[in-house]
């Protein structure tokens, strides 16, 4: 019998499963139990790589939880996921799944599973920025998506999907490089992001209308600047913002280190006293956050700091993900701090307004493996119209997964 912790909480309508117990093996396209499959998609999105599947592909969500760790190679507790497709790390253990469109104003619908390494739970509590970046292209290539709009940019046709991610409830337009008839994802391309070699084409990402999607609101305590109070009576001051993602934002100098500016992911995993300090406080404001601080995807806690070396950063992060020092940065935290950037008060705004004089479209981050330009629009009324990024996606390989 195999248990598995299943948490599943998308929607605010929807309440989390708790633990789960599902014996057997319910599901197998192949009929024969010691060659359980299901076809997938194996494909990199971003910084981020994972499976994306059809969800007609896959048994009830009921019994999601048989099926996905296992195909990830989860739960492993050596950490490793050598008996699956994941490689041990937070942002390779992911899992998108398609399905056609459940509203009038999307051309298809995808859930993101976050697949946890040792426990193999499942974390469907908020979405994925790099692997949102498949759900267009893979949407057209797979036939969920027909007839999108095209668009020519004076040098290549342009597609653009609305895609709906049902673990926020919000739509995100996507805008990429098609060819042929019918037009078809055209991965090649001269476009470059850091964490990822080589060339590929564009994929713009406009998140619309991004703020509070799991809380409702971009401020969710209405505080640009809360103070969180800690078990040894000590206190921290955290920007708690919710856009794209919910985060807990705190300032590096802030945690009483003795050189705060040189922290990188492997110091940070080499110590767990401060890891510890770290998973306390984003505790601590994922309960001010109204949030669920069971839920270890959402909200992440990221560190600011302030960055005299780099004039062309604007501001310098390190992100904590499901308990791991980010080797890079989750890209709903990057969308998450690109708006908290443009918002009055925030640690975010008063780093960048430190660095120059006035607002800008964009904002320059930058993270452990290099820097990311986000674009953040805003109406008249100063509130947050579309979080924009560009990203670059491929397949990597089709077939059958075994679990």
């Amino acid at each position: 019998m195999l248990q598995v912790p299943f948490r599943l909480a998308r929607h605010a309508a929807c309440r989390p499963l708790g633990r789960l117990t599902v014996t057997g093996a319910p599901f197998s396209t192949s009929g024969s139990l010691n060659q359980r499959t299901f076809p997938a998609i194996f494909a990199r999105g971003g910084t981020s790589n994972g499976l994306v599947i059809r969800k007609e592909d896959l048994p009830p969500e009921d019994q999601w939880p048989t099926v996905l760790p296992a195909a990830m190679g989860s739960p492993d507790p050596y950490a490793r996921q050598l008996n699956g497709i994941g490689s041990g790390i937070s942002s390779t253990s992911k899992i998108v799944i398609l399905s056609p469109p459940s509203r009038p104003d999307a051309d298809v619908d995808y859930t993101f599973v976050q697949v946890g390494i040792k426990d193999g739970s499942l974390d469907l509590a908020g979405n994925c920025g790099n692997m949102s970046s498949l759900v267009g292209p893979l949407g057209l290539d797979e036939g969920l998506v027909t007839n999108p709009p095209l668009h020519h940019d004076g040098e290549h046709t342009i597609a653009s999907v609305r895609i709906f991610n049902t673990n926020t409830s919000k739509v995100i337009l996507s805008q990429f490089r098609v060819d042929g008839t019918p037009p078809r994802f055209v991965p090649r391309g001269d476009y470059t992001i850091d964490g990822v070699p080589g060339t590929s084409s564009r994929i713009t990402l406009k998140f619309l209308d991004p703020a509070g999607a799991k809380t409702g609101k971009a401020l969710p305590t209405g505080n640009p600047v809360d103070l969180l109070r800690l078990r040894d009576g000590s206190s921290i001051p955290a920007s708690l913002v919710d856009v794209s993602n919910p985060a807990v934002f705190v300032r590096a100098a802030d945690l009483g280190l003795p050189d705060p500016e040189s922290l990188t992911p492997s110091s940070i995993e080499a110590d767990d006293q401060l890891k510890d300090k770290l998973a306390e406080i984003r505790r601590v404001g994922t309960s001010a956050m109204g949030l669920d601080p069971e839920i270890e995807s959402v909200p992440k806690i990221v560190l600011l700091f302030s960055d005299a070396q780099s004039p062309d950063v604007d501001v310098r992060c390190l992100a904590m993900s499901m308990g791991q020092a980010h080797k890079a940065v989750p890209l709903t935290m990057a969308l998450c701090l690109g708006s908290s950037c443009r918002i009055p008060g925030t640690i975010g705004f008063e780093l960048i307004s430190q660095r120059r004089a006035g607002p800008k479209d964009s904002v320059i981050i930058g993270h452990p493996s290099g820097r990311i330009e986000i674009g953040t629009t805003l109406n008249e009324g100063g509130e947050i119209v579309s979080a924009n990024l560009h990203r670059t996606a491929r397949v990597l390989m089709k077939g059958d997964v075994f679990y």
